[in-house]
């Protein structure tokens, strides 16, 4: 896919996945939904689910490390700060955005831009929490959660 094609595709993704509601269960059931297909495919991937005031799900599958849950926690800190996927904001900064790594902007030590954290959006609320997954390829980290995210809205129809 190029890189306009991707771009489009995030942006979109960012306008269409919403979801009706979002409670605990749901997280888990998220949570659960992504890290049996990981574990299907062997990734050596961590998993979570959080809000900006904790986790509401967690898994680091066999082959993941401690690196993994780091950088699935500053790839959520970026998403819950901008409230857009980390794949989003990936690639838009290649499509000439911002450097969010220049001085005064982002702490690379808190914040993470990689692809791989997606937002959970309650409509007529916003974001409420988000997914993430650590340990494949950006894009493919990515593209697990908002598969996830896609199959919990199908669900809830």
């Amino acid at each position: 896919m190029s890189d306009d094609a991707r771009l489009a595709q995030l942006e979109e993704e960012h306008v269409v996945l919403v979801l009706r509601r979002f409670d605990r269960a749901d997280a888990w059931e998220l949570g659960r939904s992504i890290a049996e297909r990981a574990l299907a495919a062997k990734h050596p991937v961590a998993i979570d689910v959080r809000t900006a005031a904790g986790m509401l799900f967690h898994a680091s599958l066999p082959g993941a490390t401690a690196d993994n849950d780091v950088w699935a926690a500053k790839k959520a800190a970026t998403a819950l700060r901008f409230e857009t996927s980390t794949a989003l904001l990936e690639a838009r900064i290649a499509h000439g955005g911002r450097d969010m790594y220049e001085p005064g902007w982002l702490d690379p030590v808190t914040y993470a831009v990689a692809g791989g954290s997606v937002p959970i959006r309650v409509d007529g609320v916003g974001v409420v929490a988000v997914a993430t997954m650590s340990g494949l390829a950006s894009a493919d980290d990515h593209d697990a959660v908002a598969d996830g995210i896609r199959a919990l809205q199908q669900r809830a129809r």
